[in-house]
């Protein structure tokens, strides 16, 4: 049964005031049926030293003072955005990601309003060389996992990985469709986006051979991909090597596009300000069957949003205009939310596929 969550917006609906990249039907209360949310919560560590991670600066003691009270303030935080992006029910998927382990993953569910919510957890350690993950969350009675693995990234034929794997779920929803869920974080752009790009080629590579496979079992499979990508709708990492595309001509079932270009185009924001610039990092991107009507849980390409209510934001003081509220500038203690904006996107029900 799906739980209403009002009590818990209570408190929350200050928070909740809608900018711009929210539609108009939003505003007004409107829900759609399957909400799944994507959010790069910027570096969520536990305080205590792990020897096998990078994470010295995540520590009371480490270059950021990185203590208990600053964590649980975090996951609060985290926990009320996924609540306000819920509207009045909570998401049935979340994806996440910058996560260090299970236990902030339990920090967000059962230190916070959440605790009350059911939400199951799929996460796995992975060989990230700092130590961050990504995550998914769902909700049981909505989503049934059928397969889950870990596609592990590796560069140069390399048999070892030093960044975080691709997380896919296979999986059916209440409505009876068979959804395809991957969770991403591609490799930075640290060092330069021409010097790095040859990493998230090898992602968009590892990513499409997948996507293939599913698509060669099944050609009209739903297939959502959602994450940090670290690079934009119209870098070579996604149009050439991953072959998602704008859907601005025919849909065909057995291709992929990137609605974070239609997102784009349509707000003034983005999910991420660098150097005074946004950009849309975070991104959905679905195979063409579920804008086809091939079941009863359809999307459109205008039904991927930014959430950017007023509290994730303040002032630019470096540049014009406004930038996320964040947790750290630099190795300065913000308070904030994160560096990058939640997104997420609307499946409704086809009613003339349910009779």
């Amino acid at each position: 049964m799906k739980k209403s969550f009002c009590f818990l917006l209570v408190i929350l609906s200050p928070l909740i005031s809608y900018s711009q990249s929210k539609s108009e039907g939003e505003i007004d209360g409107l829900r759609s049926d399957y909400r799944i949310l994507f959010y790069n919560v910027e570096n969520l560590f536990d305080t205590k030293d792990d020897s096998l991670k990078n994470d010295a600066e995540f520590l009371p003691q480490g270059a950021k003072y990185w203590t208990w009270k600053k964590y649980q303030d975090k996951c609060s935080k985290i926990a009320k955005t996924i609540m306000a992006v819920g509207g009045w029910e909570l998401p049935e998927i979340v994806g996440l990601c910058e996560i260090e382990n299970r236990k902030t993953l339990n920090g967000i569910l059962y230190s916070t309003p959440l605790k009350k919510a059911n939400y199951k957890i799929i996460h796995k350690e992975s060989p990230d060389h700092r130590g961050i993950d990504v995550a998914l969350f769902y909700q049981p009675d909505r989503f049934f996992p059928i397969d889950t693995s870990f596609l592990k990234l590796t560069y140069n034929k390399s048999s070892h990985s030093t960044t975080r794997e691709i997380l896919y779920v296979k999986g059916a929803t209440h409505t009876d469709d068979t959804l395809h869920l991957f969770v991403n974080h591609w490799p930075s752009r640290w060092g330069g986006q021409l010097e790095s790009e040859h990493k998230r080629i090898s992602a968009a590579l590892l990513l499409r051979n997948k996507v293939d496979s599913i698509f060669t079992n099944n050609a009209k499979a739903k297939i959502i991909i959602m994450g940090d990508f670290n690079d934009y709708p119209n870098n070579k990492s996604l149009t050439k090597a991953l072959k998602a595309s704008e859907p601005n001509k025919e849909i065909i079932n057995n291709e992929l596009y990137n609605l974070a270009s239609i997102c784009e185009d349509n707000s003034s924001l983005a999910s991420h300000k660098y150097k005074g610039i946004w950009g849309m990092l975070d991104q959905f991107i679905v195979s063409g069957s579920l804008m086809n009507a091939n079941g009863i849980l359809q999307t459109q390409p205008n039904k991927m949003f930014i959430f950017a209510p007023s509290h994730l934001l303040e002032k630019d003081n470096s540049h014009k205009g406004i930038r996320p509220c964040r947790t750290y500038i630099g190795y300065k203690y913000h308070g904030g939310f994160s560096d990058h904006l939640p997104v997420y996107l609307d499946l409704w029900r086809d009613l003339d596929n349910e009779n």
